[in-house]
């Protein structure tokens, strides 16, 4: 881990811990992996599991994402890993406590964090593993925003601060535990996602 990587997720948890919205504050989950890489994947916010943890998809999305990067001969040691938010975003019942999706101004905070840890790993291909991170990158890139349905599986050129990477939408790992059909459509762009990590 870099110095740089270091100091910018110590002030983002310095960060987390002045506020008072719903989110595991406490515990984030920080990005990890080799500078450099040719492949960063962005997923949306830790869930209870990897807040747990303090590693990014370590959960039911996270086996799912291990056997698809298997099927692909890549392992998680070779790719950069992080979520577009750094906190468990909960919505707090009686007696419950559940996931749910980062609010705007939750993912229009973290964007910074993001940016930098993109500038700072400089991979060749990021790819945003559903709706929130595809969202927060094509913000990043002054991109128009789009819908993972629309765009996954495609190569989006893209550019922050004048540096250039391929944009690849996937749908997030845990969309097959909810529906099945999904199944042979991410492993299929997994496959094409492989491809294009290999041409560039």
């Amino acid at each position: 881990m870099s110095t740089e990587l270091l100091r910018l997720y110590e002030a983002e948890r310095a960060r987390m811990l002045s506020l008072d919205g719903e989110g595991d504050y406490q515990n984030p989950v920080f990005g990890e992996g080799p500078l450099g890489a040719r492949l960063m994947l962005v997923g949306e916010a830790p869930g209870a599991e990897e807040a747990k943890r303090s590693r990014a998809f370590v959960g039911k999305a996270g086996e799912t994402l291990s056997r698809l990067l298997d099927s692909v001969q890549l392992s998680r040691d070779e790719v950069f890993i992080t979520n577009a938010v750094k906190f468990r975003p909960v919505t707090r019942k009686i007696k419950t406590v559940s996931n749910r999706t980062p609010k705007p101004d939750e993912l229009l905070l973290s964007l910074p964090l993001l940016k930098q840890e993109l500038l700072i790993v400089r991979p060749r291909v990021v790819a945003t593993l559903g709706n929130t991170p595809l969202k927060a990158l094509l913000r990043i890139a002054g991109q128009k925003s789009a819908v993972i349905g629309d765009v996954h599986g495609k190569s989006i050129e893209t550019e922050a601060e004048s540096f250039s990477f391929v944009l690849f939408p996937l749908y997030h790992p845990a969309s097959v535990i909810y529906n099945r059909a999904l199944t042979q459509t991410l492993a299929e762009d997994f496959m094409k996602l492989n491809v294009l990590i290999k041409e560039r």
